[in-house]
């Protein structure tokens, strides 16, 4: 098979349901268990064929990456160029519809979706294996953006079940516009170390949205507290999605500021949507 001249990777949300933090391994990641699912928003990313590797970026918020002399998108081509033992010659194409530092995975998805685009643009013999551990190399959330379907996460980010299927539900993803670091979340929080690794859990099972929303309302978001106390807003848009008619569930995604509604319908989901936008705050709904 001959490589390709030009291949396209979207590059969705990955919201995660659920965040369980069970505590702050002795090698100073922190021990997760996450419920995961992917939007039908997000960005795009286009790798052409060429000589060496460069980066354009567009989009809604690619201004906010404009100014980074690395990122992770140019570290994943650089990285799949080392394993495979060739140049890394590519003109990436990055349409950054996502929110920069908000909770979503975007710059992971973009990685990921990277390392898909350049190992169809290079017709690169990779195994999934190896791609994964590329992948978490690059960052925690990587690897579950590898394959944009429902997971379990639990670990780090290593430790991936795929769920067969969910019951249909709608998100609208909402950011008010204020960037949350990741590392003061988990230093606000300041989960006990744990002496021992615990065991993964059985992943769940949901055969009625009904069922997915009691499980969702036992498990949530652990790292919501400390980024409502570092960015108060994040309560004013969880109150304004929870008074949105329709709205089953309102919560955080990962270390924020996203915050998402869960829905019946796509219907609901943009009329919630149409019933809370204001200046300044990122609305979609999926």
């Amino acid at each position: 098979m001959n490589a390709a001249a030009s291949v396209e990777e979207f590059a969705p949300a990955k919201v995660n349901l659920s965040l369980k933090v069970l505590g702050r391994r002795s090698d100073g990641y922190h021990q997760l268990e996450s419920l995961v699912v992917f939007a039908r928003a997000g960005d795009r990313l286009t790798a052409h064929a060429a000589a060496d590797l460069s980066l354009d970026i567009s989009g809604a918020f690619g201004a906010m990456l404009a100014g980074e002399g690395d990122n992770l998108v140019l570290r994943a081509g650089r990285l799949l160029a080392s394993e495979l033992g060739r140049e890394a010659g590519a003109h990436l194409l990055l349409e950054k519809n996502l929110p920069v530092a908000s909770g979503i995975g975007g710059g992971s998805a973009d990685a990921a979706a990277t390392l898909r685009a350049l190992k169809r643009l290079w017709d690169a013999d990779v195994s999934e294996e190896q791609l994964a551990a590329l992948a978490l190399s690059l960052g925690a959330d990587v690897p579950v953006c590898l394959d944009a379907r429902p997971a379990f996460m639990h670990g780090r980010g290593e430790q991936i079940a795929r769920l067969e299927a969910l019951p249909h539900f709608a998100l609208l993803l909402v950011n008010p516009g204020v960037e949350v670091s990741t590392a003061c979340v988990f230093k606000t929080l300041a989960a006990p170390i744990v002496a021992e690794l615990p065991t993964a859990s059985e992943a769940p099972r949901f055969s009625t949205l009904d069922a997915l929303i009691g499980w969702l309302e036992a498990n949530g978001n652990d790292l919501e507290g400390p980024a409502r106390e570092i960015a108060p807003v994040i309560g004013e848009v969880i109150a304004a999605i929870g008074a949105t008619r329709g709205c089953r569930l309102a919560r955080m995604s990962g270390s924020g500021a996203t915050c998402f509604g869960i829905y019946a319908s796509e219907d609901e989901a943009r009329g919630a949507a149409d019933a809370i936008a204001r200046p300044g705050w990122w609305l979609a709904a999926a």
